[in-house]
């Protein structure tokens, strides 16, 4: 799911939403839970395509601030990965970016494939980061 620009032409405010199943291949520590690296790879991808909507072109990351890791992310999650342009200059883009698990995995021996929806959705990755595209 995606949002365009704003009517007066402006990029500020367009957001690109993308939902990844995270698949148990994952899980890289006790407990099934993936590395904080993962939701910056997801965060590279909602960017790309932010970057490709307003720009029409892939740009470059070129970094991250304020990374917080809030609530764990483990195999099994449903994510809901979210990228807003907030700031837009000449050749950068500044993007504030969150990733909220929506559904959880919760296998029981009994039913392995047990899961659910959460009633909200729990804020896992939070950062800003800026991208520049060519000039």
């Amino acid at each position: 799911m995606s949002q365009h620009p704003a009517p007066d032409g402006s990029p500020v405010g367009t957001r690109v939403v993308h939902r990844r199943y995270v698949p148990y291949s994952h899980a890289h520590y006790a407990g099934n839970l993936v590395d904080g690296a993962y939701s910056l790879g997801l965060f590279g991808d909602v960017a790309t395509e932010l970057s490709i909507r307003v720009d029409g072109d892939e740009g470059l990351f070129a970094s991250y601030d304020d990374v917080q890791f809030k609530a764990p992310v483990r195999a099994g999650d449903v994510l809901e990965v979210e990228a807003v342009l907030v700031r837009a200059g000449t050749r950068s883009r500044r993007l504030e970016l969150e990733v909220r698990v929506v559904a959880r995995g919760e296998p029981t021996a009994e039913r392995p494939g047990a899961a659910r929806v959460l009633a909200e959705p729990l804020v896992a990755t939070t950062a800003t980061g800026t991208v520049v595209v060519p000039g």
